[in-house]
């Protein structure tokens, strides 16, 4: 079993790898094809979507879902939300800490590509989208708890992350890494709440 697992992060951490590489080679070709297909009525819907797929709003949907199931009583589905919470925690973190320290420029800026080191001007926090590892931190979650509620809600950050390429905030690669960042900060938030479940006793013992 340590054998296969062993080889399962490896292809993962492969696969991940060479998906980084393919995203940062197409990030001008996505930007130029955006640029072709720009309406005002899809600009407009898309500043929506961006907006309502910041950090504040997935935290208060978390927060609600995770009282109401406290509320009815629901110690599964609790946890699930709670560890929602702690994914879009860690993912918002850590995003924010890269952001600062790579200084990537925005491609709204209309200067040329750069990584610019550390940086507090929000002009040069393009790596990676804060949005989109947040959203899917929080939903990715979900494939960890019920796998089909999870890719009926995966979409979502999907629909994020291309929201911040229509708006000009992020390129494709911004994209990408934060949705392999908001992943990685999913699994690790569902190991550090999965609770044991005791055994159960034989009637020798009771």
């Amino acid at each position: 079993m340590k054998r296969r697992s062993v080889f399962y992060w490896l292809a993962g951490i492969v696969i991940a790898a060479i998906v980084v590489i393919v995203a940062f080679h197409f990030d001008d070709a996505m930007r130029n094809l955006i640029a072709q297909h720009q309406s005002r009525v899809a600009e407009n819907f898309m500043r929506i979507v961006s907006r309502l797929g910041d950090w504040t709003e997935h935290f208060a949907l978390g927060a609600g879902l995770a009282a109401i199931a406290w509320w009815r009583g629901n110690k599964k589905w609790t946890r699930v939300f709670m560890s929602m919470l702690l994914a879009l925690a860690l993912a918002g973190a850590a995003a924010r800490a890269i952001k600062i320290a790579t200084g990537r420029t925005r491609p709204s800026v209309k200067t040329e590509e750069a990584w610019n080191g550390p940086r507090v001007s929000e002009k040069f926090h393009a790596f990676p989208s804060g949005h989109t590892a947040a959203s899917m931190a929080f939903f990715a979650v979900l494939l960890f708890a019920n796998w089909r509620v999870g890719l009926a809600c995966l979409p979502i950050p999907l629909l994020i992350g291309f929201s911040r390429m229509y708006v000009g905030a992020h390129y494709l690669s911004d994209v990408v890494c934060a949705a392999l960042l908001g992943f990685l900060c999913a699994f690790l938030a569902v190991r550090l709440l999965r609770s044991e479940i005791p055994k159960r006793r034989s009637p020798d013992q009771l």
